[in-house]
C-alpha cells in the first residue's frame, strides 16, 4: 500500500518556525507604529515643517533629534532666539 504524499504533518518544529516568523512580522509592524507616533502631528518636526513662521535657520533638520537640535541651537549666539520655537 502506498503512502499518501499530499498530507502535511504538523510538528513542533513547524509550529516554532511559524511562531518566530509571526513575532518578526508583528515586531516590524510595531516599530513602524511607534515611529509614526513619534512623527505625529504634535511633534516639533511636524510643527516646524507645517508652519511657515519658523525661520529657515531654526527649522529642525530631517532625521535630527529635537533635544540635540535644541542643544545645538543654544550653543550658537545667532540661533539662541530659535529656542522659543521649541518648547
Amino acid at each position: 500500500m502506498e503512502e499518501a504524499k499530499d498530507k502535511i504533518h504538523i510538528t513542533g518544529k513547524m509550529i516554532a518556525v511559524v511562531f518566530i516568523l509571526l513575532l518578526l512580522v508583528v515586531g516590524t509592524f510595531g516599530m513602524f507604529l511607534l515611529n509614526a507616533s513619534h512623527d505625529g502631528p504634535n511633534s516639533a518636526a511636524a510643527q516646524s515643517s507645517s508652519t511657515g513662521d519658523i525661520p529657515e535657520k531654526c527649522r529642525l533638520p530631517s532625521g535630527q533629534d529635537v533635544n540635540s537640535w535644541k542643544e545645538h541651537l543654544g550653543h550658537h549666539a545667532e540661533t539662541q532666539d530659535c529656542l522659543k520655537y521649541f518648547n
